[in-house]
């Protein structure tokens, strides 16, 4: 199976990538380095670094002409550069955490920011401060879309609904709900009025913006939505998961085509000279895919789930103007806001402050390579006798027969048609721009290349004598066998103990199987039961938060990254289904006479409740982490503030 080319973007972990959208060739990324830095998607070297943020990155954003990069960092300030100028152009204080999501205006200079304090802003760049403060959310914002004639802005956010925001009255105009999970992604139509919504909940929404209903649905995949994109044409949708790009049509809704990528979170996806360029990281890497679309089924009539590569497919009927309206593209910039909105007030539309000042002069921009700098960012004063040169497409990928005979130069290019899956090559080197020390994480993650804490000398005998390079292979062999019957051992337990579980399950409630895995004192298996119970919110009560909640309180503070990610997700889903239930229950007025089920009601309340002052302890001493575990602390110290 082919594999990208990667390269080493950052000293730490990658927190977020976004790709130019105007020619494809723009990468910029973000981590918890607290710098972005910008690539040329075609180069492995670093064009330029951009500092200034003191916490890490959260969110970031190209503009449409790719001549402003906005970044959102987790202490919830805003930072907009001037590419072409290589300096900082402004910086943007009001958010009380983290920026999840970042958009600029598509005819003027502003820009449109979610947070997790679940607030959205309006920002102008060049008066420096906030025209207007959008609230109505109750989770995170995690996307942002302005439509393309400017006059509207959708939002999508964890509290599993995508709402439509009319700019100059400062009102939703419609909340769209339908979602059983948090909305992850949303988009535009290129020409109708017509928006896409992809999520967790591993389905993708059309919804039509005239009548305010829902189009259709794209059922179930294998992985959630990571990421979805409208064919400049309008004539399908590229749908990004994890191990593939799918392509769809909405009326009626199918699926057109299948490309296997393993690009794993990919991250944002663009489309220039008819190839898909996409963009993912993991820990301190970036991957760079690119997909040949005159090679991909963008129409046809088969039903979803179904492809047949063996017959031609029958182009649909015509899902254009005549089904719905166009966007009236107005061609001034966004125009200002009518009188009866309510405007921000002084203290957030004054001018920055002194510190603003300070962090401007601190904010810096290093350029890492002068000649790929004047490559792609051309000045605008300068003066060409000669047509602009335009950006060649990609060398086309070969063949799905060729991969045996050709290596691929430069970055790998890859279409791989479904069923037909070529033969692992030689994996490129990854390049850096400066050689970066790999230092040995203190939290394990959930997905690594290499093994943590294990050197392979440590399993081989000393070299007696420093000439001898070769050992013997039954000497080799001696020493791996040491420890296969502890391992073995280990395996056979775990096993016998899920297999106890799986037959409690089948016999009894999940509070019963909750309990045996429990009993069993391993909290693999623990994991491995609630990994199933948080993908089916109905399946929880308050008596088996009240058995839960202690071994959330373990998983918190494993080193596996993979138990605290299913602590964080189990903690949250108790906090919003029960929390409330639990504060009210504790501040009502004690009944009169004897209620039996009311006290076992109130003994589990009370349970819970110093269960949860226990781990809210836990949560905010782990809140000021960076990356995706500090996050994920933060949104959980928001969501116990009622606990003090």
């Amino acid at each position: 199976k082919a594999t990208p080319k990667e390269i080493v973007a950052h000293s730490s972990n990658v927190s977020s990538l976004v790709l130019g959208k105007k020619s494809g060739r723009l990468l910029a990324t973000g981590g918890d380095d607290c710098r972005v830095n910008v690539w040329s998607v075609n180069k492995p070297n670093c064009v330029m670094s951009l500092s200034g943020h003191t916490t890490p990155i959260e969110s970031l954003q190209i503009s449409a002409k790719e001549e402003l990069i906005v970044a959102g960092s987790q202490s919830g300030s805003i930072r907009v550069w001037d590419l072409e100028a290589a300096k900082i152009l402004r910086t943007l204080l009001g958010h009380k955490a983290n920026i999840c999501s970042l958009d600029f205006h598509p005819y003027g200079s502003f820009v449109a920011s979610g947070s997790l304090d679940t607030d959205i802003k309006l920002w102008d760049v060049r008066r420096k401060g906030c025209i207007f403060k959008y609230k109505s959310h109750t989770q995170a914002v995690r996307c942002l879309r302005f439509s393309p004639d400017g006059k509207w802005l959708a939002s999508a956010a964890d509290d599993h609904t995508v709402k439509l925001w009319d700019l100059t009255a400062g009102k939703v105009m419609f909340e769209f709900t339908g979602h059983s999970g948090p909305v992850n992604v949303v988009e535009f139509h290129p020409s109708e009025y017509l928006l896409a919504s992809g999520s967790s909940d591993r389905t993708i929404r059309f919804w039509d913006l005239e009548k305010f209903h829902v189009v259709s649905c794209i059922e179930e995949e294998a992985t959630p939505v990571r990421c979805v994109l409208f064919n400049p044409d309008g004539c399908c949708l590229y749908g990004g998961y994890q191990d593939s790009l799918r392509v769809y049509g909405w009326e009626p809704e199918r699926c057109f085509d299948v490309v296997l990528v393993n690009w794993g979170k990919v991250a944002d996806l663009a489309i220039c000279n008819n190839q898909l360029i996409g963009g993912s990281f993991a820990q301190s890497t970036v991957s760079s895919f690119v997909v040949d679309l005159s090679r991909v089924t963008k129409s046809g009539s088969v039903p979803h789930g179904l492809l047949r590569n063996d017959e031609p497919l029958a182009q649909p009927t015509p899902t254009g103007s005549s089904l719905r309206r166009s966007y009236d593209r107005p061609s001034t910039s966004c125009s200002k806001p009518q009188s009866r909105v309510k405007h921000s007030s002084e203290s957030e539309r004054r001018s920055p402050s002194s510190e603003e000042e300070r962090d401007e002069k601190e904010s810096k921009a290093e350029i890492q390579n002068p000649e790929d700098y004047k490559e792609i960012f051309q000045p605008k004063n300068a003066i060409s006798r000669t047509p602009p040169r335009m950006n060649e497409p990609f060398p086309a990928p070969p063949e799905d027969g060729e991969f045996e005979n050709n290596s691929l130069v430069g970055m790998e290019l890859i279409v791989l048609k479904t069923g037909r899956v070529p033969e692992p090559f030689q994996r490129p080197p990854i390049a850096s721009s400066t050689p970066l020390p790999r230092a040995e994480p203190s939290v394990i993650p959930a997905a690594r290349n290499e093994p943590i804490g294990l050197k392979a000398s440590d399993f081989l005998p000393a070299l007696k004598n420093q000439s001898q390079t070769e050992l013997v292979d039954e000497e080799i062999m001696s020493q791996i066998r040491k420890g296969h019957k502890t391992v073995c051992m280990v395996l056979t337990s775990r096993h016998k103990n899920l297999d106890t579980v799986r037959a409690v399950w089948s016999t009894s409630d999940i509070k019963n199987s909750v309990d045996s895995a429990v009993a069993t004192n391993d909290l693999s298996v623990v994991v491995d039961l609630l990994n199933i119970v948080n993908q089916t919110a109905s399946l929880w009560k308050l008596d088996l938060c009240t058995v839960v909640l202690p071994q959330i309180e373990k998983l918190l503070q494993s080193k596996y990254e993979s138990y605290v990610q299913t602590g964080c997700t189990s903690l949250k889903l108790i906090l919003q289904r029960f929390l409330p239930l639990i504060t009210d229950i504790l501040a009502a007025p004690p009944s009169v006479g004897v209620d039996i089920t009311r006290e076992e009601r109130l003994h589990k309340c009370r349970l819970c409740y110093k269960q949860l002052k226990n781990i809210s302890n836990i949560v905010k001493n782990k809140s000021g982490l960076s990356g995706r575990h500090g996050s994920a602390f933060r949104e959980l110290h928001l969501l116990m503030a009622v606990l003090e």
